[in-house]
């Protein structure tokens, strides 16, 4: 592989693309193909068109894994992780193979990377934010996924450059408000938790109070969560957690925006997670082109 592809690409093993590529397809077509008998099989040649300028292009290697399961190839004019434009319309691969399997691989391909794409490309969006701010902390994701898509999520949040958080309930202990009131006290739910985690998992606590912080901070928690506090509140208590505190990570989450962003940036913060990012988040447009002079009838 190229040194000019984006490293991420590495951090999916082919076995994981395999699984979810023939899951995508067995889904899409369970049985029978009707459509696919008007096409028939003469190799074929069809154009991937990006419509949206600006485009963060990401997903490439689960659109490449969906052709390869129905035995079409695909050449890629941009590296993953590239910004696709300015022009309305640009070629961004050409995908070959039987014109019946190239269709049979089309929506599953296209879903992928459409998605995707809107993910980096908002991602992209937040960081420049935080760069023109001069903030240095990290913009992070949540697990506010598609069900059964998370991995193709979590995977477009680094393309985009932000941190993808945790990605699932086994990778970091996030104690919430239904945790704590469960088990009775911050304190008991952070040491209870820890005797099970021990020192290879970060604890975080979700606040809604510096009181409430400090609690957490006091009982062993690594990341203390400020959740939904006013803009002028979350500056004050960032700044006493940290004083009290100068190794705890503070993470601030809740209704944070693109466009209330910069309000949030802080010293005394160190993460910043936004379910925007997954949430509501706009698709790029992105078509796949059968090439006429190239298809033939059966």
């Amino acid at each position: 592989m190229s040194a000019s592809i984006h490293p991420v690409v590495h951090s999916i093993p082919r076995h994981t693309l395999t699984r979810l590529a023939r899951e995508w397809l067995a889904e899409d077509t369970p049985n029978f193909d009707p459509a696919g008998v008007c096409v028939g099989s003469e190799d074929t040649e069809a154009r991937l068109l990006c419509k949206s300028p600006h485009t963060i292009l990401a997903g490439c290697p689960f659109f490449t894994a969906v052709f390869h399961e129905v035995g079409c190839t695909v050449d890629w004019i941009y590296q993953e992780g590239a910004e696709l434009g300015p022009d309305s319309v640009t070629l961004t691969a050409v995908v070959r193979g039987p014109a019946r399997d190239l269709l049979l691989g089309e929506r599953p391909a296209l879903n992928c990377l459409t998605r995707a794409s809107g993910i980096a490309t908002r991602c992209s969006q937040l960081q420049s934010i935080a760069k023109a701010s001069g903030w240095h902390g990290e913009v992070a994701g949540t697990r506010k996924t598609t069900p059964g898509f998370r991995l193709v999520e979590k995977y477009a949040m680094l393309v985009g450059g932000v941190s993808m958080h945790r990605q699932d309930l086994s990778g970091m202990v996030m104690l919430k408000d239904n945790h704590v009131w469960a088990s009775g006290s911050i304190t008991k739910a952070v040491q209870v938790t820890r005797s099970v985690c021990g020192f290879s998992s970060k604890i975080e606590v979700e606040c809604q109070s510096t009181a409430e912080g400090r609690e957490a901070a006091a009982a062993g928690a690594d990341i203390v969560m400020l959740d939904n506090f006013k803009p002028e509140e979350l500056h004050s208590a960032a700044k006493v957690l940290k004083t009290e505190f100068p190794a705890l990570l503070i993470e601030v989450s809740g209704g944070v925006t693109p466009e209330n962003l910069p309000l949030v940036f802080s010293p005394h913060v160190d993460i910043i997670s936004l379910g925007c990012i997954t949430q509501g988040c706009p698709v790029a447009d992105f078509s796949l082109k059968v090439q006429k002079h190239c298809a033939t009838s059966m």
